[in-house]
């Protein structure tokens, strides 16, 4: 069994780049263990619909991005089968090339889409350019850390803290250190 973390967004804008940052946070502070699987982790940028051809490779899919959801605050976490999406959630990813949403389609269309999780964090927008965080996406990431650590487990990964990175240190030389 094969699994893959994939984090999606644009690093320079600031929330935006969230999957990507937190991706490299998880992989760089823990080590994950079981006994047959593997477990990936991959920083798919803007690319959504390019990923395509490498996501069916495996046989689990873990996607960490931002979106949008009706009545829902900056900070607020959400992790939710791909098959039983919210009605009250939308993919927001306004700097992406294809948006992953459809991308995802696409692959079940052509019976291609692994079994699917989303782990996203509603982003606080920022216009310029930054690799700064907002306060309530940093709040958020004890969470979302916390989410998949306890999905992963059910799925049989052990884990070992080796580090203590915070997103925040990664975010600010994500751009040198890809």
């Amino acid at each position: 069994m094969r699994y893959l973390v994939l984090g999606i967004g644009n690093i320079m804008f600031a929330d935006e780049g969230v999957g990507v940052h937190f991706v490299k946070l998880m992989q760089k502070n823990y080590t994950f263990h079981h006994p047959s699987a593997s477990l990936e982790f991959m920083d798919g940028g803007t690319l959504a619909f390019q990923l395509s051809y490498i996501l069916a490779d495996y046989d689990r899919l873990i996607i960490v991005d931002c979106l949008e959801a009706d009545d829902a605050n900056i900070g607020d976490v959400f992790f939710f089968p791909y098959s039983a999406m919210p009605k009250k959630v939308s993919w927001s990813g306004s700097a992406h090339e294809i948006e992953m949403l459809q991308t995802l389609q696409f692959m079940e269309l052509n019976g291609d889409l692994p079994q699917t999780q989303i782990l996203a964090v509603i982003p606080k927008r920022i216009e310029p350019m930054s690799f700064k965080l907002s306060n309530e996406l940093l709040k958020a990431i004890p969470l979302m850390q916390k989410t998949l650590l306890e999905y992963l487990s059910k799925e049989g990964f052990s884990y070992e803290k080796i580090s203590d990175f915070s997103i925040q240190e990664l975010a600010e030389i994500s751009y040198k250190n890809p």
